[in-house]
């Protein structure tokens, strides 16, 4: 365990938390409740098998037109969900952790953040075969891809899909409010930056 490199991905994780305004009560809350953990935390916030709670990073992957989103079949959690997962050693930042996460999982290179700021905060308990995980406190990131780029389905997932985001699948009980959450978040010009 490399507990500098873990301790730079908390500060700068820190950093990205206080830096974000989130117009939503509710995230404003879980934001300021995922900083003091952090303060209390450090590293193993962040770190996967650092404490049962810790952050993780998502990328909602919408399609060049905004009509659609890219979703993987989880494998352990039996759900489909955005793409995502847990921070790395080398990740520079939160959102980083989430550009990466979604090239792995969707198997697309050409994806792109809108912004390095999260559009959004859920922290919820884990069901299936977590491991000594019980709870993550998911950052998640607005990222465009070209639908004619073919996706590659990742050893953590069963199947990944671009679905039309008026017909989302109905296998998680919070993901339709978390894609309107952050289809708000699109930046008035829609330009990438990263």
């Amino acid at each position: 365990m490399d507990t500098e490199a873990w301790d730079r991905i908390a500060s700068t994780t820190e950093r990205t938390l206080r830096q974000w305004s989130p117009t939503d009560p509710d995230h404003a809350r879980l934001r300021d409740d995922a900083v003091e953990r952090l303060t209390g935390l450090g590293g193993d916030f962040v770190r996967k098998g650092g404490a049962p709670e810790h952050i993780t990073a998502s990328c909602f992957v919408l399609s060049g037109d905004r009509r659609s989103i890219l979703l993987a079949l989880h494998k352990k959690a039996g759900r489909w969900l955005q793409l995502g997962g847990h921070l790395e050693a080398g990740d520079a930042d939160p959102a980083a952790a989430a550009l990466r996460e979604a090239r792995e999982e969707g198997g697309l290179p050409g994806v792109r953040l809108l912004s390095a700021r999260p559009v959004d905060i859920d922290a919820h308990r884990l069901i299936g075969s977590f491991g000594a995980c019980r709870t993550h406190w998911d950052l998640g990131f607005l990222g465009v891809a070209s639908q004619a780029e073919p996706v590659v389905v990742s050893d953590e997932s069963d199947e990944v899909a671009w679905w039309p985001l008026a017909e989302l699948p109905q296998t998680q009980p919070h993901l339709a409010a978390r894609v309107a959450t952050a289809v708000r978040g699109i930046p008035a010009r829609g330009v990438p930056t990263r």
